[in-house]
């Protein structure tokens, strides 16, 4: 009686354990669908819509995203720069061009699994929409780097990869295949590299 007890337990922990491994394994490695790129910039508008796959939905509500819907906006991500180079944070890179037309926006700089930036002192690796000089024609060029830079400047603390992240809020771009692909977003240039 006892031996079947305990066969029955362990039939149990491999089938639940193997269950939530494959689980874990499949959210993992399964890769997001619904993806648009432009440039070094790439977006998943679908998470955020009833068209969105089970796994990647998944995904996003295990690292605790809340994805956008169509209407209230898109989060944009950049992990390269507009070379296809990584991007690091011990480098500097400028972003410069237009930005898509929006109610409001906001530019942050992440770890390679999106985890904020520390802060350069008081100094955020943030900014938005009504906290930036503008140029001529409306153009942005924001300086990413560790030293302090005039004018737009985002601070990239620590060692190894980054994302620049650009949400854009209450905007009138549809993104379908055929509008991102032509949709201009600003250009990442690395200026220097310290490393």
């Amino acid at each position: 009686m006892v031996y079947r007890v305990f066969l029955l337990l362990v039939f149990l922990a491999i089938a639940i354990g193997g269950g939530a491994a494959s689980v874990w394994f499949a959210l993992d490695n399964a890769p997001l669908t619904g993806r648009f790129t432009s440039g070094p910039w790439q977006a998943f508008p679908l998470l955020g819509t009833p068209q969105a796959d089970p796994y990647s939905r998944a995904r996003y509500a295990r690292s605790g995203g809340l994805p956008l819907g169509p209407s209230e906006g898109i989060v944009l991500t950049a992990r390269e720069d507009s070379n296809g180079d990584p991007l690091r944070r011990t480098c500097t890179y400028v972003i410069s061009g237009q930005l898509p037309p929006a109610r409001l926006w906001t530019l942050h700089l992440t770890d390679a699994d999106g985890g904020f930036l520390p802060d350069h002192g008081r100094k955020r690796a943030a900014l938005h929409s009504w906290m930036v000089v503008y140029g001529e024609g409306n153009s942005l060029t924001v300086h990413v780097s560790r030293q302090p830079q005039p004018g737009n400047w985002l601070p990239s603390e620590g060692n190894g990869r980054m994302q620049v992240v650009l949400t854009l809020f209450d905007t009138s771009v549809a993104v379908t295949s055929d509008q991102f692909s032509d949709l201009r977003l600003p250009t990442i240039t690395r200026a220097d590299c310290h490393a």
